[in-house]
């Protein structure tokens, strides 16, 4: 499947940015601007059942992970992948060939069998869907109002339908190795890779660093913090 893109710059090097679950490619809106003054063309894709991208009656990571393949520049100097598009980056990074690849609190574990058994409650997602800007803003309140507005249009348009196959537990897993020099960047109590799976990804030679105070979409609650934990990387 050719994914929606959406681009910033002109350089000669490519960075390929992936975002999460129920969002879209305007998660990296800051971001890409960033990464472009910094030399690169930023290409930040649209997972299938996302944004613009097409739906289909078959969701899988590995599908997703196929799609981007499919999508992105062939071996671009940097592959970046929140939550979701962690777990996918990861899936096809020995297909993709990066320089090196940066995973944002990435889904490397469910946090609990009950979290997920909630999020395929048909009511559940309803109103995930439904959810006013007002309450986004009140769990979210270091955010800009303008990615406020960006999680109210991307929680509407979402297709529901990939939710049980792309956050399954037994999907939901770290990377046995370290394909290319890779960067761990947390989340503070990362509800997705906890102590013990970061201290197996340090073991295994992932830089694994903490972006103190930081929720799980660590761009947009501190942005600034989050350029910080990419130095040597980008």
């Amino acid at each position: 499947m050719k994914l929606y893109t959406r681009e910033w710059g002109a350089g000669d090097r490519h960075a390929v940015l992936v975002h999460g679950v129920m969002s879209d490619s305007r998660n990296w809106r800051r971001v890409g601007p960033v990464l472009a003054e910094r030399g690169y063309h930023v290409v930040a894709v649209d997972l299938r059942g996302h944004g613009h991208s097409p739906r289909t009656e078959e969701y899988t990571a590995e599908l997703m992970a196929e799609d981007i393949v499919d999508t992105v520049p062939y071996a671009p100097e940097l592959v970046m992948g929140h939550s979701l598009g962690g777990l996918t980056v990861s899936l096809a990074v020995d297909r993709l060939h990066p320089e090196r690849a940066v995973y944002v609190d990435p889904a490397f574990s469910c946090p609990a069998a009950n979290w997920f058994q909630r999020m395929l409650a048909p009511a559940f997602l309803k109103t995930l869907a439904r959810q006013s800007a007002a309450a986004i803003a009140k769990r979210n309140p270091r955010w800009d109002p303008a990615d406020v507005a960006i999680e109210v249009e991307t929680f509407k348009s979402f297709d529901r339908a990939a939710i049980p196959a792309v956050l399954a537990p037994s999907v939901m897993r770290a990377p046995e190795h370290m394909a290319v020099p890779s960067l761990v960047m947390l989340a503070d109590n990362s509800y997705l890779v906890k102590p013990h799976i970061a201290e197996r990804l340090r073991d295994t030679g992932f830089d694994v660093r903490i972006v103190k105070g930081s929720g799980h979409v660590i761009n947009r609650d501190d942005h600034d913090g989050f350029m910080d934990a990419l130095e040597g990387w980008i």
